[in-house]
């Protein structure tokens, strides 16, 4: 959810102790990589911004302070930067989907919300992006 007066990404409500589920986000991720069909976006690099929201099965034992005990929003932040650095893309769409995908690959995901934005495509807009949710397929 987006204010609109400021631009601010409001975290969903995810966190859910009746089903022992934990959100776990990462807010503003602002990266740089080439994404675009456009020929100037083949080669020159654009500012994007990455919101996060990952529903986490929480695990039956107790979380004791260790971080294999629960999703890395580090390790996470670190794949996706690896991801936009990796190569050109041609849609934000399929950046997003290539999130999804790493994050549920994690079994304790159960789902992935993603937004990516692109920062400097209009004049007259903030941004312009996509938005997709995808769940863990059984």
């Amino acid at each position: 959810m987006t204010d609109s007066s400021s631009n601010v990404v409001h975290a969903f409500r995810i966190a859910d102790a009746q089903t022992s589920m934990r959100h776990v986000f990462i807010r503003d991720l602002m990266l740089t990589g080439l994404i675009g069909v456009h020929g100037h976006e083949k080669e020159k690099p654009q500012r994007i911004r990455i919101n996060l929201d990952l529903a986490v099965k929480e695990t039956p034992t107790a979380v004791e302070d260790r971080l294999a005990d629960v999703v890395s929003y580090e390790d996470v932040a670190d794949g996706i930067r690896a991801m936009v650095a990796d190569r050109h893309v041609n849609l934000v769409e399929t950046l997003a989907e290539r999130i999804a995908d790493m994050c549920l690959k994690d079994e304790r995901v159960q789902a992935a919300r993603v937004r990516i934005e692109k920062l400097d495509v209009f004049e007259d807009a903030a941004s312009a992006g996509v938005e997709i949710e995808r769940f863990r397929s059984e």
